[in-house]
């Protein structure tokens, strides 16, 4: 049977490991492949997290040869929808909305994707003629998908209502057996790019301020790589003065990270920068962690202060110290907060449902 529709979908897949990358693997790979004809366009110019934000003429060139596969893809089949994420700065903007005038050319279902909660900000420090030619090109498109309810706010008057869409990340995780027979020590883990923004420097800092016979009783892992020199210093060293029980195992682990979920015992992720919906937190629902983190983009959506973990302020390793103190002295709780990050993963968050989200969603537009 003819599958209903064309959708040309574009995005970068991994390496680099970040979020947008992650999200058009997961949907190539989704089920979203048995409901529609999914076309590729491979939007990727960096090839590891040090390229983000230079400038180089191999750039340019890739560039180039992305708007020729455009084209080319354009003129020999013909999409029923185009699904392009779009950035939220004024250079990457620029680049997503070539694709966009391009694309335009060939289908007027085009449905944008904000994998992000940065856009708002991004308009408010713009320049006018930005904010117009945002507009226009915003007045070519069907519509907008968000990661979550709370981001709907981000497009209004721009969009209407309802063609502000809603679709959470959502995945099927095989998570492994445990193989650790011990809970003590008790095993606290962070998963993400280790910058300042995604909160790393404030979890070194709240473990340095538990108590010292508290610390003895955790080891706390972190995967990921560096994105500043400075950050890592700071990191390192504090760990190294203050002999932290921190392990820091680079990125080269993550294939593994779901191993290291099942072993772990409390999930940290406390982002002081806007965030989307971040993939670590979907991963540590579906392996039933109590999870501490923060109110950025859509992440209380998943996690309920105080059900499934800790919401705390941005910034405050104190906050995260007080609530690591909380888990760490009470297995009962971790192991309530984690059922129930695993009952929120299972009613909400699975790739079943990301699937029957985005193809309601598709079909709206297409038959509009």
């Amino acid at each position: 049977m003819k599958k209903p529709s064309v959708i040309f979908l574009f995005g970068k897949l991994p390496p680099p490991y970040m979020g947008p990358a992650i999200a058009t693997e997961t949907l190539l790979r989704s089920g979203l492949k048995d409901r529609f004809d999914l076309v590729h366009i491979d939007t990727k110019i960096n090839e590891d997290l040090k390229d983000m934000g230079s400038f180089s003429l191999k750039k340019i060139i890739r560039n180039l040869s992305i708007y020729k596969n455009i084209l080319k893809k354009n003129l020999g089949r013909k999409p029923d929808l185009v699904l392009i994420p779009i950035s939220q700065s004024t250079i990457g903007f620029l680049k997503d909305s070539l694709y966009i005038l391009l694309s335009r050319i060939f289908c007027r279902n085009i449905l944008l994707h904000l994998r992000g909660s940065e856009f708002r900000e991004w308009m408010d420090h713009s320049g006018a003629i930005n904010r117009m030619y945002v507009r226009f090109i915003f007045g070519m498109c069907s519509g907008v998908i968000v990661l979550g309810e709370n981001l709907k706010y981000l497009f209004k008057g721009y969009f209407p209502d309802e063609r502000i869409f809603v679709a959470a990340n959502g995945g099927d995780y095989t998570i492994p057996p445990r193989n650790r027979i011990d809970t003590n020590p008790v095993s606290i883990l962070y998963l993400g790019n280790l910058q300042a923004s995604k909160g790393i420097e404030d979890l070194v800092e709240a473990i340095h301020l538990l108590p010292a016979e508290t610390r003895a009783e955790i080891e706390v892992t972190v995967i990921g790589g560096w994105r500043k020199e400075s950050t890592r210093t700071k990191c390192l060293d504090l760990t190294e003065k203050h002999h932290l029980p921190i392990r820091f195992l680079g990125p080269e682990v993550s294939t593994q990270k779901l191993q290291y979920m099942s072993n772990a015992d409390i999930f940290v992720f406390p982002p002081r920068a806007p965030e989307g919906h971040p993939w670590v937190l979907v991963e540590a629902m579906a392996a039933g962690l109590p999870i501490i983190s923060t109110d950025r983009g859509a992440i209380v959506e998943s996690v309920k202060d105080g059900e499934n973990g800790f919401i705390v302020p941005l910034e405050k390793p104190e906050a995260i110290a007080q609530r690591l103190e909380e888990l760490i002295s009470n297995q009962e709780k971790r192991q309530r907060m984690g059922l129930d990050s695993r009952k929120k993963y299972e009613a909400g968050f699975t790739e079943a449902h990301m699937v029957k989200n985005l193809e309601i969603i598709f079909n709206r537009v297409i038959t509009a």
